[in-house]
């Protein structure tokens, strides 16, 4: 049985080429020739091929395209020149994971495009981008071979933990969380890099008192999209803010919603991943996936990132403000996070648990017992309310262990990033004892 094939490929001698060579395998059917890359999308959206063969330099050609032709169950087999190792990597960054380098051996051509095929579930999981991503740009090379097919060799470091923060509508208090969190984690000596990807309109920079004239995290999306995210290029648009804290700085308006691809957000975290032992994501509220259906195609996806960040995160926590209305809205949109999540663990922390809101007696407990009656949670995360202490930092744009070292609220985050920087126990009990000394 052999395989259809299209071929997308700017330069008409190489096409011929490379039409000569499926013609000369077995096992493929070239089936059509596209001119650009729409006629490429509109061919594979009508399943004329299994798979498609481009070129580096094809117009148009970017994460998003490729994104496309994977939903629709086309595997994309990318072609450089022989020698061409830039753009070998550029490829792979758009999540091409099948090279083959001109001239085209005909065998190679083939066992290429079948591991497209067979390797559609795995071509866009953030374990396979990070094949690439920790290896610097790499130089053009001029007789340098490059292997036909199959990723580049896995980083030697570990890659860090995507920490996602997201909370129901309602403002719980959810960037104060990430914020605080994402500089406890530095402080406990971890690389963090905080990233701001609301796409309702992020306010992390804000907080920290940073100027957010330009997007970070769009820049970052752009670069990934036509495959130069290069670590050079992240590094220059990560700003440092603290000793180990580097921060993304979001968009500021909500109408800028479509530069946050999904996609090319999957490939930042994952550029991220090898910068940072941690990557803490605020994430929107919107958990909403039906956007394609007032849609005969694709449709734009607002909640994209979110779902995006969610799908890469090791660790979600969920924010939920103390008072009868949070923890209704949070335990109602918590089956919707189940269902993003694709695995991980799921923290719960309740934020602003105060006197008053919940009765006339200790809150904490009366908030375990409903957490655990109506949502099975026994191990949430409690942040008392402390408006001095966080009125403090939001008007001076600082970080709570900046302007409030002794409050309980930021007891209470540190404790979280001592857990979930996986500190030995005695450690943690000492940093715990000297929080609790200085209160």
């Amino acid at each position: 049985m052999t395989i259809p094939v299209m071929t997308a490929i700017a330069d008409p001698r190489r096409e011929a080429e490379l039409a000569a060579g499926v013609d000369g395998g077995s096992e493929l059917t070239l089936v059509r020739r596209c001119v650009d890359i729409a006629d490429l999308l509109a061919a594979a959206a009508a399943g004329l091929a299994q798979a498609v063969v481009v070129s580096e330099d094809l117009r148009m050609l970017d994460a998003a395209a490729v994104r496309r032709l994977t939903d629709v169950g086309v595997g994309v087999v990318g072609l450089v020149p022989g020698g061409d190792a830039s753009a070998e990597h550029r490829l792979r960054q758009l999540g091409v994971g099948q090279i083959v380098a001109a001239p085209v051996d005909p065998q190679l051509l083939g066992e290429a495009v079948s591991r497209a095929v067979g390797g559609l579930d795995r071509d866009h999981s953030l374990d396979r981008i990070l094949d690439w991503s920790a290896a610097p740009y790499p130089p053009r090379a001029a007789a340098a071979p490059i292997a036909a097919a199959g990723p580049d060799p896995l980083p030697q470091l570990e890659p860090g933990r995507v920490i996602a923060v997201w909370g129901p509508a309602g403002a719980p208090g959810r960037t104060t969380v990430a914020v605080n969190l994402a500089a406890e984690l530095a402080d406990l000596g971890a690389e963090v890099i905080a990233v701001d990807a609301d796409s309702y309109g992020g306010t992390v920079a804000h907080l920290l008192g940073v100027l957010d004239e330009a997007a970070g995290l769009a820049a970052a999306c752009r670069h990934a999209n036509h495959g130069m995210l290069d670590a050079a290029s992240f590094a220059g648009l990560a700003l440092s803010v603290r000793p180990r804290l580097r921060l993304l700085t979001g968009i500021t308006r909500a109408d800028r919603w479509p530069e946050l691809r999904p996609s090319a957000l999957t490939t930042v975290l994952a550029r991220a991943r090898t910068q940072a032992a941690f990557v803490v994501v605020d994430c929107g509220f919107c958990l909403e996936q039906d956007e394609e259906l007032a849609y005969d195609t694709e449709a734009p996806r607002r909640n994209g990132a979110t779902l995006a960040v969610l799908d890469a995160a090791e660790v979600t926590i969920g924010v939920a403000a103390g008072d009868p209305v949070g923890l209704a809205r949070y335990l109602r949109a918590r089956s919707e996070l189940t269902e993003a999540r694709s695995s991980g663990e799921l923290i719960t922390v309740v934020n602003r648990v105060r006197r008053g809101a919940i009765g006339p007696g200790d809150p904490q407990p009366e908030i375990a017992a409903a957490l655990e009656r109506y949502a099975g949670i026994t191990t949430a995360v409690m942040v008392p309310d402390d408006p001095a202490a966080t009125d403090a930092a939001l008007a001076e744009g600082r970080l709570l262990c900046e302007v409030a070292p002794k409050s309980a609220v930021r007891h209470a985050i540190r404790g979280l990033a001592a857990r979930l920087i996986d500190a030995p126990a005695a450690s943690r009990r000492g940093i715990l004892t000297a929080l609790r000394g200085t209160r």
